[in-house]
């Protein structure tokens, strides 16, 4: 056993003798010349890839020679145009833009659903509100209040309205909306209404501050140019007003199913900002897209309640209005990038080291694939345990005295 402990303590104390020693010995690469065709071929088709990948994406493409700045300053002002003609009223923008100035939200009215004159009372509960139905009295359970209904139970089951079955009697704003709801025909002239977005974006580190609407030299020539235009991705890039069907169509979407379902979609104004050109060339691109989930077609689309207060009689009642529409959320992205040596140099320094890949992928194959009978092997890795005082030449390789050795390898040697 002493003996055995013995042995391990000398393999030990011999191993960590020769890492110790080993630690301090340095290593330089020899220049070897190896005339293989196959291997020159990949070596410097390598080289090519490399070299190509950093002039094109990462210089080119990527700007990596560039500062750059993300997380721009913006504000976003919206204001909703139109006037439609819904039977015999007139409606403006205080009647279907919600809100009528907005910021980076605003929504538009597409259709209505209404519950008018509805006052403080009893009523029967929906039917279809779980364990609303009743035979009698001792069915419903007086004080109770269901989340997913309309009112607490007064403890009394009473005929549904003008039907032969019955539900337990609620207390709420009467006639509920489920029975007396009055479905409006869909503003189908929204499809004309113009959205108006003005949004400025401030890049700080470059102190630069652009907006999307067009310079001009007098107020009065840009409001004519802002009644008239619309905005053009060719021709008028620079016009804040977008049609509502124009937004639809930009975003897949069909305005009637709009009308009918509602739904939410994204507005997205793109600032791609190269300054080191002329500050004219940044300028925004605006792209559209449904955001809200369809696949669930329960909860698919978007509306929203309100109600008009009003007095009758001294009595308080209101108008209950469930409305369907287009929510636009605006949402800016801001990227700008201006040429400084910082991010130049690393760039440079990497692209400069990475093409050393090409000599490990090189080695390796020649190594595994090609030196069959380790003759590169052999005269690739070299021990040098003192400076010889003469070359000595051998029959492969002849050793030249330039700083480092270099060793020509031809084709002739046999594989």
């Amino acid at each position: 056993m002493c003996e055995i402990f013995h042995k391990f303590i000398m393999g030990l104390r011999d191993f960590l003798k020769d890492y110790f020693l080993g630690f301090w010995d340095y290593e330089t690469p020899k220049v070897m010349v190896v005339k293989n065709k196959t291997l020159g071929v990949i070596y410097r088709s390598v080289q090519c890839l490399v070299i190509t990948y950093f002039i094109w994406y990462v210089f080119i493409s990527q700007k990596a020679y560039q500062e750059s700045e993300t997380r721009p300053e913006s504000s976003v002002y919206t204001l909703m145009k139109g006037t439609a003609v819904h039977g015999d009223d007139i409606l403006d923008t205080v009647e279907y833009a919600r809100p009528s100035e907005g910021g980076d939200v605003i929504s538009t009215i597409l259709r209505r659903e209404v519950t008018y004159d509805q006052k403080q009372g009893t009523c029967a509960e929906h039917f279809k509100v779980a364990n609303a139905n009743c035979t009698r009295d001792s069915d419903c359970v007086q004080g109770e209040v269901d989340f997913n209904g309309h009112g607490r139970r007064t403890g009394r089951c009473v005929q549904y309205y003008n039907h032969t079955f019955k539900t337990c009697e609620i207390q709420t704003w009467c006639p509920i909306e489920e029975y007396a709801v009055i479905r409006e025909p869909a503003l189908v002239e929204a499809i004309n209404f113009t959205v108006f977005i003005r949004n400025s974006i401030h890049f700080p580190r470059f102190k630069v501050l652009r907006g999307n609407i067009k310079d001009a030299t007098q107020k009065r020539n840009i409001r004519k140019y802002l009644n008239k235009c619309q905005y053009n991705e060719e021709k008028e890039p620079y016009c804040p007003n977008f049609r509502l069907g124009y937004i639809a169509d930009q975003a897949n979407e069909k305005f009637s199913e709009l009308c009918r379902t509602g739904g939410v979609i994204g507005v997205f104004i793109n600032w791609y900002c190269n300054l080191d050109l002329d500050p004219s060339n940044c300028k925004p691109t605006y792209s559209f897209r449904r955001l809200d989930l369809r696949k669930d077609q329960a909860s698919a689309g978007y509306y929203f309640r309100f109600a008009k207060y009003y007095s009758r009689e001294g009595v308080e009642s209101r108008t209950l209005i469930k409305a369907y529409g287009i929510r636009l959320d605006v949402i800016v992205h801001g990227h700008a990038g201006k040429f400084s040596p910082i991010p130049t140099i690393i760039s440079t320094v990497t692209a400069m080291t990475s093409i050393g890949i090409c000599t490990i992928i090189c080695d390796w194959i020649m190594l595994t694939f090609i030196d069959k009978n380790e003759v590169y092997s052999d005269r690739k890795f070299d021990e040098v345990i003192k400076e010889p005082t003469a070359s000595i030449p051998t029959e492969l390789s002849f050793i030249h005295s330039y700083g480092s050795n270099l060793s020509d390898l031809s084709d002739g040697v046999p594989l």
